[in-house]
């Protein structure tokens, strides 16, 4: 047969699938894929009930439901005091994965330079490589991931036509200051390039950050591509709503690629999360002080293990640094923890283009009582490598 495409072969599947695939093969609590296992508000129960009997189960409007539009122009300017029009300014995708490829896809043609700073969500490189895009890769140095301007520097000196900007960061954690967002930004201007924002973690930022919106800086909107769902908010992972947000000349071309990626995403969902967009402020007080208190639960069990880890500003991913434990590889680390010790995370490595295996990712989007029945097993990790190095 025919060889596959050349530009697959640069990356692998999924590892957090694969992860999450491992940890159902053991039985293990799986702190891998960032999904919670509780349920999303009940207005959105109630809503979603009542949108299966209405008039919601064909083809929506491609680039959105009106509906949901409005609500969700109306929510994005009550957070960030950007003012939103509804059919200028929003394309509605099936999910922030579409959304990031529908800005990279928009943005860059084949053979231009795409910024991204190293740890980074997997998606981000592949989704470069698949538009024929090339990465440049700047990394964030640990233990608070900051990035050194004279890096960044060099790399805008090669004229990319973007840079991806996860804030809240995953896998890190790391909330951008409004300091370092104004120095992209800067680079930005000078070397004429989109800044891609992912920000579906918006609403999970812990004290005393607080959350920047980058399409809300002086100058900024213009030239910033802003991804995002509702996924994180509201705790639906599975719905894939999500949106990309920019300029009316952009979304005008962001709207060709999304029609012919997905024609569109569920309508009958659209309709019920109409009903999370126009839940009251206290429900956002309220969604962090729960992360609060889920990070609060998890934590400790970590700080007993001994082994350092990041403390996370925002989103819900916590790096724990298991290279103490004798394994040459994160991977074999990661899935001894699967098999011996029943929790699964994710192996830091695939989230640096450096050479980096000290880190294992967990998340804590989990109901209390699996944070404490994963943090009863994460305490005896380091009794039982002890013992699998003896042995």
């Amino acid at each position: 047969m025919p060889p596959t495409a050349s530009r697959l072969q640069v990356f692998t599947e999924s590892v957090i699938r694969g992860m999450s695939r491992l940890a159902s093969r053991h039985g293990a609590i799986n702190l891998a894929q960032g999904f919670p296992d509780f349920d999303p508000p009940e207005e959105l129960l109630v809503a979603l009930e009542r949108a299966t009997r209405g008039p919601h189960h064909q083809y929506a409007v491609t680039w959105g439901a009106p509906r949901f539009r409005e609500a969700l122009a109306r929510k994005i300017t009550r957070f960030s005091s950007v003012p939103i029009h509804p059919d200028e300014h929003l394309v509605v995708t099936c999910g922030s994965t579409e959304a990031m490829m529908v800005a990279m896809m928009t943005a860059c043609n084949p053979g231009d330079k795409v910024i991204v700073f190293s740890p980074f969500y997997e998606n981000y490189a592949a989704d470069a490589i698949l538009s024929g895009a090339q990465p440049i890769y700047v990394p964030l140095r640990p233990p608070d991931f900051d990035f050194c301007l004279d890096e960044l520097t060099r790399a805008f000196e090669q004229k990319p036509k973007a840079i991806v900007v996860c804030n809240p960061s995953n896998p890190t954690g790391k909330v951008f200051s409004r300091d370092e967002l104004m120095q992209i930004l800067r680079l930005a201007e000078q070397h004429d390039a989109f800044v891609i924002t992912d920000e579906p973690y918006e609403h999970i930022v812990f004290e005393p950050r607080q959350h920047e919106y980058f399409a809300a800086l002086p100058g900024a909107f213009e030239r910033t591509i802003t991804c995002n769902s509702l996924s994180k908010t509201y705790s639906i992972t599975g719905w894939r709503l999500g949106y990309v947000q920019a300029a009316p000349q952009v979304i005008a071309q962001a709207r060709k690629v999304h029609d012919f990626l997905t024609v569109g995403a569920a309508a009958p969902l659209q309709e019920a999360a109409v009903a999370g967009l126009e839940l009251p402020d206290s429900y956002y007080a309220g969604l962090r002080e729960l992360y609060t208190r889920k990070r609060d639960v998890f934590l400790p069990y970590l700080r007993e293990t001994g082994l350092p880890f990041t403390e996370p500003q925002g989103a819900y991913y916590v790096m724990l640094d298991v290279s103490s434990l004798g394994f040459a590889r994160d991977h074999d680390a990661a899935e001894w923890l699967v098999r011996e010790i029943g929790v699964a995370g994710v192996p830091g490595s695939s989230f640096f283009r450096e050479p980096e295996h000290r880190y294992v990712r967990f998340h804590f989007a989990k109901r209390e009582e699996t944070l404490r029945a994963a943090g009863e097993k994460l305490v005896r990790l380091r009794e039982v490598a002890a013992s699998r190095k003896r042995g």
